[in-house]
């Protein structure tokens, strides 16, 4: 084969790569939304503390006041902690380990620890990568980023976007194409996540609350509100934050 034909061949077959690998517009727009590039780039943990309200199990008439505190630090470790007058419930991810605790606060010596599966550390290091990603290189992890073109949400005219982590871990973004605001996050399951208000940290824009809705084991819809009172970026956790309980003795 000659060098030019070889030479012609190679940049025909360039021209779909750099299709396929080119960013969504709206992706630039959505990171701008939040911060600016040199405040994003340097963005290696960020730590969440508020609380929420749910109705009681045991009494849906009554309801349980939670502190949540959400810890998420690059590359991969995220801690989760709630804490009500029922007990601690902590769940964890460390590198590709990942466990759940949990302590009831009359007797904490009864608390359970269970060990995360496979499929369940894969989400979990998703959920982590979506935290400290902010909309961008995803493709350096092995996922796939997809523009599934525009779709209306409450009336307003959105760009949907499709995070594949895994065939079955993907969350779509609904990003306002003018400005970049995400207005709707979904994944492949059903549930929904929106975000209002925000609070400032390090120069970026964090909300101040976030509603989940999904569906409960009965089919009804259930909605759960996280409000932040406090938002901190590049906090440095030492190693055992997201160790397993059984390494540190904790």
């Amino acid at each position: 084969m000659s060098r030019l034909l070889l030479l012609r061949l190679t940049a025909c077959l360039a021209l779909p790569l750099t299709a396929i690998r080119a960013e969504p517009p709206v992706i630039a727009l959505a990171r701008a939304y939040v911060g600016p590039e040199a405040a994003l780039a340097t963005v290696k943990s960020v730590h969440y503390t508020g609380s929420l309200v749910m109705p009681d199990p045991a009494d849906p008439r009554k309801q349980t006041y939670v502190t949540v505190e959400i810890m998420v630090q690059a590359p991969y470790q995220q801690r989760i902690v709630s804490r009500s007058d029922k007990g601690v419930e902590v769940t964890a991810l460390d590198g590709y380990d990942a466990w759940h605790r949990v302590q009831e606060a009359k007797d904490p010596a009864r608390g359970k620890l269970q060990i995360y599966s496979k499929d369940q550390i894969k989400r979990l290091r998703a959920n982590t990568w979506e935290n400290l990603g902010f909309y961008r290189g995803l493709e350096r992890e092995g996922g796939r980023v997809l523009d599934q073109g525009l779709a209306t949400v409450d009336g307003l005219t959105c760009r949907k976007i499709a995070y594949v982590h895994a065939d079955n871990i993907v969350f779509y973004r609904y990003f306002e194409p003018a400005t970049g605001r995400l207005v709707l996050t979904e994944n492949e399951s059903g549930v929904s996540i929106r975000e209002q208000g925000e609070i400032r940290a390090g120069g970026l824009r964090f909300p101040k609350a976030i509603t989940t809705t999904a569906k409960g084991p009965n089919g009804q819809l259930q909605t759960v509100t996280i409000t932040f009172d406090r938002v901190t970026v590049n906090e440095t956790f030492p190693p055992d934050t997201f160790a397993l309980p059984a390494l540190n003795g904790r």
